[in-house]
């Protein structure tokens, strides 16, 4: 999809990405696609996963930089883990 994935940090419940891309690929697109791989190579690694109807939800939260720096995104990101 030509997405470049600039932070991440994974919760128990959830996941931070800081993705860079271009302005014509729609986000849910990008979610979709992200949802799809992961959950492939997880059920590929643990076979038991393979019985659950789903590993994700339908929902996701996205917003824009906007005026805040890419750095200070990130840091932000980096920073979930230590919570």
């Amino acid at each position: 999809m030509n997405i470049e994935i600039i932070a991440l940090e994974i919760m128990p419940d959830h996941i931070h990405l800081f993705v860079s891309a271009f302005p014509n690929i729609p986000v849910h697109k990008i979610i979709k696609n992200l949802k799809g791989v992961s959950s492939n190579i997880l059920r590929k690694e643990f076979s038991h996963l393979l019985k659950l109807p789903s590993l994700w939800t339908h929902s996701y939260f996205s917003s824009t930089a906007g005026n805040i720096s890419n750095e200070t995104i990130r840091k932000y990101i980096e920073a979930q883990s230590k919570k």
